[in-house]
């Protein structure tokens, strides 16, 4: 078995005599499923000082999206614990002061729209705007590190799924993506990062021998993590994308859909590395609760030939192919998006949805997706830890 070290396994000898605030949730854990917290509050010469937790909450328990979180108070440390999911997206002179550094333990899951990186990111602008040093602890991107997908955010289509001009599954772990943000747009953070040891770009988590904790309510597995990047892209349409199952993002369907005749024509486009199996599901909250919806469950069987992202926009091309009358794309608003539809905040432009309004053909969507790929890719190498 591959053993790997996480960053915050370095974090100590970093800390000692210092008041740090620190910005995690469930999955911040090590290889015995210590809570970071815990290991912090109680390390001999360190003061635990403020907890910060991003969508979802620190304790992860607001199942839902878009609903905030409150702030609180810690009920055995005594401190308070921030919502970065609030009134404020990014830490506020009051919530920094008196702390000496800003640690980040947070597991991301190598896709633009994940929105615990740009937390990230507002917490590196906010903390280089008070001289606040901040520390982030290297975790796997679960999904591998080779492969890089998807159209590259535009310029006025900034939001808070989307921040920076990177792909939507840009194969970075969440150290390298600080890294390439903070010089890159120079948000002028005094920023260190505790790298991994052991870990190899081709490792997917279940090569990494670590426990797995599910980084959000709506990422259970694995497996939904692996569709992730595409299927995501179904929260900018009517369509459920199996939220209020049991498998999020690996299931996707509507009640006007007939399951086997959905399967079957996806099948038929003999997309790599991945089936199709017809399925009825009813969520139980978000779209569609309590209704029938014919689908399809996304069965990856290669995970290396697999394409996440164009295998999503022919899903949803031919959902709206078989009963265009039904079809719609979601109205804001969206993650703090009034303007702009959901769609084009999570793919980064309007082309996707003209595009398929316009019944282009998935592969040449995708095809258009190169000249961003290729100018991102050799900027990306510079970055790379591993």
């Amino acid at each position: 078995m591959v053993s790997i070290t996480l960053g915050s396994a370095k974090l100590s000898a970093r800390v000692t005599g210092r008041r740090i605030g620190l910005v995690a949730n469930p999955a911040s854990v090590d290889n015995s499923l210590h809570h970071i917290g815990d290991i912090v509050s109680s390390t001999p010469g360190v003061t635990l000082a403020a907890l910060f937790g991003p969508q979802h909450g620190f304790r992860s328990d607001v199942q839902d999206n878009m609903i905030e979180t409150d702030h609180t108070n810690h009920p055995t440390l005594g401190i308070p614990v921030y919502s970065l999911y609030s009134e404020t997206r990014e830490p506020t002179p009051d919530m920094l002061a008196n702390l000496d550094v800003l640690v980040i333990d947070l597991q991301d899951v190598g896709t633009r729209v994940y929105t615990y990186i740009h937390t990230m990111t507002k917490c590196l602008k906010a903390c280089g705007s008070h001289n606040i040093p901040v520390i982030i602890c290297d975790r796997p991107n679960p999904i591998g590190g080779e492969a890089v997908e998807g159209p590259m955010l535009e310029p006025g289509f900034e939001s808070f799924v989307g921040q920076f001009p990177i792909p939507l599954r840009h194969g970075l772990t969440i150290g390298e993506l600080a890294i390439f943000c903070n010089e890159t747009f120079e948000l002028g953070a005094n920023l260190e990062v505790l790298q991994l040891d052991g870990w190899r770009r081709g490792f997917y988590h279940d090569n990494t021998g670590l426990p797995w904790v599910l980084p959000s309510p709506n990422l259970p597995t694995l497996d939904s993590s692996i569709v992730y990047p595409g299927m995501v892209l179904f929260e900018g349409t009517n369509l459920s994308e199996g939220r209020g199952t049991t498998r999020p993002f690996e299931l996707a369907g509507a009640p006007w859909l007939k399951a086997h005749q959905l399967a079957g024509l996806m099948n038929d486009l003999g997309l790599p590395g991945v089936l199709f199996r017809p399925v009825e599901f009813q969520p139980t909250f978000q779209k569609h609760a309590g209704q029938a919806c014919g689908g399809c469950q996304l069965h990856v069987v290669d995970r290396r030939a697999f394409r996440p992202v164009v295998t999503a926009v022919a899903l949803i091309q031919t959902c709206r192919h078989l009963a265009p009358e039904f079809f719609e794309w979601r109205q804001p608003p969206y993650e703090y998006e009034d303007v702009l539809p959901p769609i084009d905040i999570l793919s980064g432009s309007d082309h996707l949805r003209h595009n398929i309004d316009a019944e282009v053909p998935y592969e040449t969507i995708a095809d258009a997706w190169t000249t961003g790929l290729d100018t991102f890719l050799p900027l990306r190498e510079h970055f790379l830890l591993y």
